[in-house]
């Protein structure tokens, strides 16, 4: 069995641990420019939204508990009174804000 020179090794453990920080990092430009307005800076919107728009809090147990193709379709279509993203964000856009979603849980 041949080794792996080391070197290399180091730069695919780099390259595997940073990927997902880009795609978070992307998800959470993408939350702060489409989504905080109405959803709040860490998922809990405001009262005046929660109460005027129905706004849910993204961390809460009835957004956690869709799946991920049912927040996939609620991003793209929208829900209620929010707008569809379909159009604005591509798939793999909606993809990973449902990825940073689930990093909202409490």
């Amino acid at each position: 069995m041949r080794r792996v020179p080391q070197h290399i090794a180091v730069c695919s453990v780099i390259a595997v641990l940073t990927v997902p920080s880009l795609v978070f990092a992307d998800a959470a430009a993408d939350y702060k420019g489409k989504c905080r307005a109405c959803h709040g800076p860490d998922g809990v919107p405001s009262e005046v939204m929660a109460k005027s728009m129905g706004v849910k809090p993204l961390g809460g147990d009835e957004v956690q508990a869709m799946s991920d193709a049912d927040l996939s379709t609620a991003i793209a279509n929208g829900k209620g009174k929010m707008k569809g993203m379909k159009g604005t964000l591509t798939d793999a856009q909606i993809g990973d804000l449902v990825k940073y979603i689930r990093t909202l849980k409490k």
